[in-house]
């Protein structure tokens, strides 16, 4: 059983780095495909990225690319989201997700963290 956490997020100025951590309390996770997710208030949730099991591919929202990476430690059953250059425009809630498949919508995905709140202050 996948078991999601987040970890992370907080308060941060705007140009400012943060990375997002989900760990498998299960220890499962490194035989999934994880994503990360985020959703602003009132917005739908959207894709961010999302990486294989191995980390050898990885999967990205063109718009973020350039200032987020997607990695992973097997070892630790951890996903790490390292965000760079932060904008008021990525508050949101970020959510990991896991399933055996890659996918860049929601309803691919079929376990779910509880997420964590990034802040970017401007």
């Amino acid at each position: 059983q996948v078991q999601l956490v987040e970890s992370g997020g907080g308060l941060v100025q705007a140009g400012g780095s943060l990375r997002l951590s989900c760990a498998d309390s299960g220890r499962t996770l490194r035989r999934y495909v994880t994503g990360w997710f985020r959703q602003a208030p009132g917005k739908e949730r959207e894709f961010v990225a999302a990486i294989s099991w191995s980390g050898y591919s990885t999967y990205y929202v063109d718009s973020l690319k350039d200032r987020f990476t997607i990695s992973r430690d097997n070892a630790k059953n951890t996903v790490y989201l390292q965000m760079n250059s932060l904008k008021p425009e990525d508050t949101a809630v970020y959510y990991c997700a896991a399933d055996l498949r890659p996918g860049r919508t929601p309803e691919e995905y079929d376990y779910w963290g509880q997420g964590t709140q990034v802040t970017v202050s401007s």
